[in-house]
């Protein structure tokens, strides 16, 4: 019998999200029939997702480019005199007036172009990688979190709640569970709405079919009721001991952020919750025509800016805001020329928000170079994988072990630095924010048929590859131990179309580079 049938069966329904006492059934243990195919342990985690692809060009804005933005997207881009500026050659949009308050605090960092190899631009397989941590052409059936979560927890569900985890671990506010929490056998996660609204739902023990499929179902549904009573009553206490210092906006995010804030300041023991904001897939009307500074994606923006601002105040005022970190995610970024609907397509990467008390103001990563010549579909190319980020979260927040992060998320993890307080235990290859500049030139650029890479290195480990404006992999050139000093290799590319094709250079201790090259008509 499939799932599906059998909880039609049983009477729970399946026309929408299957919720006990507002916790959604698919957040707790997994049968087999799902799966077919201390100081640190206070941290807490927090991730907003930005459903639908988020346009990094017109959030985090390259100053130094705007000649070139004016020429592939001036219909939908943010005026010059309107842009807040950040640094000499960067700039956020006008709706982001928290995002900056909070930058000029040391409360908010940035990281640019983030993404991954060989882009995949469906929504569901793009957030798919983006939840499970997986290369773009695999499959994986547990999250990246989860993943995390099981080293930590073994045997979850079995065993918990106990003694010494009373809590859930992760919870996802709304009715749709995060799989970036699914772990082997279990989603760790949970769903929750209201954490006032909670009540005991009925348990039953019967053996009556014991050792059939039915019964292993039943026993699934048995377990589940059985894990939500528990957390709920514990979710519930939480709620009633906290607070909240500061008033929110009356947006669904900031409401969301606000029930979070609550639960800490209650004293829930939750590490990770995840949030999320629709509404990102501009393809038209991403802008009002008369106003490029006014429309959905300007609404979208200071829907985010000020939950996120309000947010981090109420966590200073409750003096939680040194245990809190908060990231933003999306499945990619649009595509650098606007359409004709005064929109945006499916991309490749974009900007990712950090914000809390460690945040410090890092800024990450080069400006993206918008080229004259852009093709309808190019994206902007990747700079920071977003695997390295999530190793470098597990790392510095949670005080993950280097090599633990590797068989979690991939073999070629690099850890960037994305906190400026890392755990106390955490070991870090180099001091935190090392500004080593790095060297990356081909020539002849533009090229017809082959062209020289020239790029320096200490004596350390060294990958270059070639990406196309698609944003996929061509050809790794380089994958391996160099010795000092500088270094060329050479790369064919008389068999290309006509086009801009981006050098990726990752270094050890934090470095990576994207440089552009054109292979000529």
């Amino acid at each position: 019998m499939r799932r599906r049938d059998f909880l039609k069966n049983i009477g729970l329904g399946v026309g929408g999200p299957i919720l006990l006492n507002g916790f959604g059934l698919s957040a707790l243990a997994k049968s087999r029939l799902f799966n077919a195919i201390d100081d640190d342990s206070d941290r807490v985690l927090v991730l907003i997702q930005l459903n639908g692809g988020n346009d990094g060009l017109n959030t985090l804005i390259p100053l130094d480019q705007y000649d070139n933005l004016v020429t592939v997207r001036g219909n939908i881009l943010i005026p010059e005199n309107k842009i807040i500026p950040l640094t000499g050659t960067l700039g956020l949009h006008p709706k982001l007036g928290g995002i900056k308050a909070m930058f000029d605090d040391g409360k908010l960092g940035l990281i640019q172009s983030v993404g991954y190899p060989n882009q995949n631009r469906s929504h569901f397989r793009s957030i798919e990688i983006w939840a499970s941590g997986s290369p773009a052409n695999e499959y994986w059936t547990t999250g990246w979190a989860g993943r995390y979560l099981d080293k930590e927890y073994p045997g979850y569900p079995d065993g918990y709640p106990n003694t010494d985890n009373p809590d859930p671990f992760a919870i996802t506010m709304g009715f749709l569970v995060s799989e970036t929490c699914q772990g082997q056998a279990s989603n760790f996660a949970i769903t929750l709405s209201d954490p006032f609204s909670l009540s005991n739902l009925s348990e039953w023990n019967t053996d009556e079919y014991a050792g059939t499929l039915f019964g292993e179902e039943l026993a699934f549904v048995r377990e589940s009721i059985s894990l939500t009573n528990q957390y709920s009553e514990q979710i519930h206490a939480a709620a009633t001991n906290g607070s909240n210092m500061v008033n929110y906006p009356d947006t669904t995010l900031a409401n969301q952020l606000k029930n979070v804030a609550l639960l800490i300041s209650g004293g829930l023991k939750t590490k990770i919750y995840t949030v999320s904001l629709g509404g990102f897939d501009t393809h038209g009307d991403q802008v009002l025509s008369t106003d490029p500074t006014a429309g959905n994606h300007a609404n979208l923006l200071a829907t985010l800016s000020d939950a996120i601002k309000a947010f981090e105040d109420d966590l200073v005022a409750l003096g939680v805001d040194n245990r809190v970190m908060g990231m933003t995610f999306s499945e990619f970024g649009r595509q650098i020329r606007s359409n004709g609907s005064y929109g945006t397509d499916h991309g490749t990467a974009a900007p990712l928000i950090l914000f809390g008390a460690c945040a410090d103001g890092i800024i990450l990563g080069d400006n993206p170079q918008i080229a004259e010549d852009v093709s309808v579909q190019e994206g902007v190319p990747m700079q920071y994988d977003f695997r390295d980020v999530y190793g470098s979260v597990l790392m510095d927040w949670f005080n993950v072990p280097k090599a633990e992060v590797k068989a979690i998320l991939y073999e070629g993890f690099q850890h960037i630095p994305v906190t400026s307080c890392p755990a106390p235990d955490a070991v870090h290859e180099r001091p935190y924010l090392v500004a080593e500049p790095i060297e990356l030139t081909s020539f002849p650029n533009p090229f017809t048929g082959s062209t020289t890479i020239r790029f320096t290195s200490g004596k350390e480990w060294v990958r270059l590859s070639v990406f196309d404006a698609m944003g996929q992999e061509l050809e790794v050139l380089v994958n391996g131990k160099f010795s000092a000093g500088v270094h060329e290799v050479s790369f064919n590319g008389r068999n290309l179309p006509a086009g801009n094709y981006y050098l990726h250079l990752k270094l050890e201790g934090s470095r990576q580079k994207t440089e552009r090259m054109v292979r000529a008509r």
